[in-house]
């Protein structure tokens, strides 16, 4: 079994909408430890894409140059190349 190591922290939140949510029985913790989660993973995607965009860029290049090398097969399998 998998231990996650936790800590306490504060938040400020909407007082009726944390009020709302405790009505409904609605574990706050776990919501905002999954929000936490997606944005932390959203903004690792983002610091990625932006720091390799020269790469992509750089590929994008190459294939307007020479085109796809894989372009007969994943254009149309069914073309000649593909049943090569």
């Amino acid at each position: 079994m998998v231990t996650v190591s936790r800590r306490k922290t504060s938040l400020s939140l909407d007082a009726a909408a944390l009020d709302d949510a405790r009505d409904l029985g609605i574990n706050v913790s776990a919501v905002a430890d999954t929000a936490l989660r997606r944005a932390v993973t959203e903004a690792r995607r983002r610091k990625w894409l932006e720091e390799n965009a020269e790469a992509f860029a750089h590929q994008a290049e190459w294939h307007e140059r020479n085109g796809h090398p894989l372009a007969a097969i994943l254009a149309s399998p069914g073309t000649a190349a593909w049943n090569d």
